[in-house]
């Protein structure tokens, strides 16, 4: 069983999703059926010593082969990634004196003389100097200049980056460092690789957003025995909902 609430089994749609809340054992489903397919994974996870013999007594039925691209996302993934771009960052900013030191420098260069094909880069570096500004031309030597991307528009950049046609992946709680409005274009960004890239989607989720995906198997892990509901009916989109139900006046009227 891949839950303490009788789920024996599951049947998956281009986008399926595990919904429950902590410890209902939808991250350890993904593991189990990660582990048993062999997908790729980058960050390590918890295993208990009885884990390679549990996954053993699983088995499961694929209609094709599993696609080279394969593998398994988590918010761990995307937590070191977002530690790396910071590392960058930090090198970009000990760059950037140098940089504007550069410019100053090119600017005001007037004894340059083109040689031959390896000086033309240090003429077109002097040539910017002197058409751009200075905060121009840093950006411009610069270039992926990724310290102007928030923490949400990395987490998002990655996986539109680690997503690729015909594949399956398996997300771990995605919505993790993304805003709600992050949270919707993953979605779309998910429904749109499903539609019209034959991607499919095992994704752990508690997040509305992307539980109301179009056509997507819900499998409610926190009922007893796990089943099939439609989105509307899971009980932190249901709470969410009464929540802002309650206040609805308080939208219409446009109060502060």
């Amino acid at each position: 069983m891949l839950s303490a609430r009788g789920l024996r089994s599951l049947e998956f749609e281009p986008i399926t999703l595990l919904y429950g809340g902590n410890g209902c054992g939808k991250t350890t489903a993904i593991n189990v059926m990660a582990e048993k397919l062999g997908l790729q994974r980058d960050s390590m996870y918890n295993r208990s010593n009885f884990f390679e013999r549990y996954t053993a007594l699983c088995d499961f039925s694929r209609a094709a082969p599993i696609p080279a691209a394969s593998r398994v996302i988590t918010s761990d993934d995307v937590f070191d990634f977002m530690l790396d771009l910071r590392a960058l960052n930090a090198g970009i900013d000990q760059n950037r004196a140098e940089l504007m030191k550069q410019y100053f420098e090119d600017r005001d260069r007037r004894d340059f003389r083109l040689r031959s094909l390896e000086d033309y880069d240090e003429l077109k570096r002097i040539n910017s100097a002197r058409r751009l500004t200075q905060s121009k031309y840093v950006r411009a030597e610069g270039k992926d200049n990724v310290r102007e991307q928030s923490n949400g528009e990395s987490a998002l950049m990655y996986f539109q980056d680690r997503i690729r046609e015909d594949a399956l992946y398996m997300l771990d709680e995605p919505e993790n460092s993304l805003s709600v409005s992050r949270q919707i274009e993953l979605a779309a960004f998910i429904e749109e690789s499903a539609r019209f890239f034959k991607c499919q989607f095992i994704i752990a989720t508690h997040s509305p957003f992307l539980l109301a995906m179009r056509e997507a198997r819900v499998y409610d892990m926190d009922q007893d025995p796990v089943a099939v509901r439609p989105w509307t009916e899971l009980g932190a989109v249901r709470a969410m909902y009464d929540f802002f139900d309650k206040h609805r006046a308080a939208f219409e009227r446009g109060e502060k």
